[in-house]
């Protein structure tokens, strides 16, 4: 099994419907040419970050084989995400992306991405604790502040405002560059502590077994034995944040 990226996220806020294909055909570098500049910008409405994530989600997908929900991995997401619809508010939606990797994401529009590689690794309670530390960075805001920092250090908060009041009408090169921005970037310890302490909550309250927060965290403690691997960056410290879990089961 590969070492690679273990949990990428982003953060923010509701779900609204997928921006059609047809808005990608903008003449975008008109766009980024206009003149006036928002980048300094820190107000980011609700519905322009929502449409960005919903063109995020769009654009994966059709980048990665999703496990159909009669296949082995689509039958058994389906089955441990039951009754798992909403959370605190936030309405999810779940899919099983076919890699080897040990991989899986959320975004602020209630997307939820699962690799296979993970769910090969990691048991039914393992992953409903990664789904809730992912809620857990949605929830306490975390990439609200990023992604408000990446449209201020780019053209993107400049290539939206041209579309004359249009939320989140991004070229797909536009958008990965968020992705990696908002998505890919590091977290904090900080910010890491606080998604754990939400996601042992969360499975306290959805009567999961929260020892399975420890157990998570020892296996990819172990998987970073002796390597450099990216998801190390995103994600540090994984055996002191198992020892932290541990001290919250009683």
């Amino acid at each position: 099994m590969k070492k690679r990226d273990f949990l990428k996220l982003a953060a923010i806020a509701s779900g609204m419907s997928s921006v059609a294909p047809t808005a990608m055909a903008l003449d975008f570098g008109k766009m980024l040419g206009a003149g006036a500049d928002l980048a300094k910008s820190a107000n980011i409405s609700d519905e322009e970050l929502s449409a960005y994530f919903d063109q995020m989600t769009v654009q994966y997908d059709k980048q990665h084989k999703i496990a159909d929900e009669k296949t082995p991995y689509g039958k058994r997401l389906q089955t441990l995400v039951k009754g798992l619809e909403t959370e605190d508010g936030l309405k999810l939606n779940f899919k099983v992306y076919e890699t080897p990797e040990v991989n899986a994401f959320a975004m602020a529009n209630g997307t939820i991405r699962v690799y296979s590689g993970l769910m090969d690794m990691m048991s039914d309670e393992e992953i409903r604790y990664v789904i809730g530390h992912e809620v857990g960075h949605v929830k306490a805001g975390h990439t609200k502040a990023r992604i408000q920092t990446a449209m201020r250090t780019s053209a993107l908060r400049q290539a939206a405002s041209a579309t004359g009041g249009n939320a989140g009408l991004l070229a797909e090169s536009q958008l990965g560059d968020l992705f990696e921005k908002v998505i890919s970037a590091q977290h904090s310890q900080g910010n890491e502590n606080e998604a754990d302490d939400y996601a042992m909550a969360f499975m306290k309250r959805r009567n999961y077994d929260a020892k399975a927060a420890v157990s998570a965290l020892e296996k990819l403690a172990k998987l970073s034995e002796g390597s450099s691997a990216s998801w190390l960056s995103t994600h540090p410290a994984p055996s002191a944040r198992a020892q932290r879990m541990k001290s919250q089961l009683g």
